[in-house]
């Protein structure tokens, strides 16, 4: 069970690593099939040993390929518009509570 949450994690790292090298969608879209291809040719792997070899060599192309300035989408922390035209902090002093 554990290897099929890494290999989940795997592909969505992959899909994302592509996303950061594609310049459009359409180009992504025939990246992303072929990246499930290949996934889905290791599915059958049943063998413990093979499946860790596999992720590890997996994580090490992924390593190799990793871009070096990722998408961010810009309202998201390291965003170009993150934190952009915040609200002005009320400098007014809260009001009296009578108890």
């Amino acid at each position: 069970m554990a290897a099929r949450t890494e290999v989940l994690h795997l592909y969505r790292r992959s899909l994302k690593l592509a996303l950061d090298w594609a310049v459009h969608r359409y180009l992504w879209r025939g990246q992303a099939v072929y990246i499930r291809s290949l996934f889905e040719a290791n599915k059958h792997m049943t063998q413990p040993r093979q499946q860790r070899e596999l992720i590890d060599q997996t994580e090490e192309i992924l390593n190799k390929w990793k871009h070096p300035d990722p998408y961010r989408a810009p309202t998201a922390p390291g965003g170009s518009k993150y934190e952009r035209n915040l609200p002005v902090p009320s400098t007014e002093p809260p009001p009296h509570m009578h108890l």
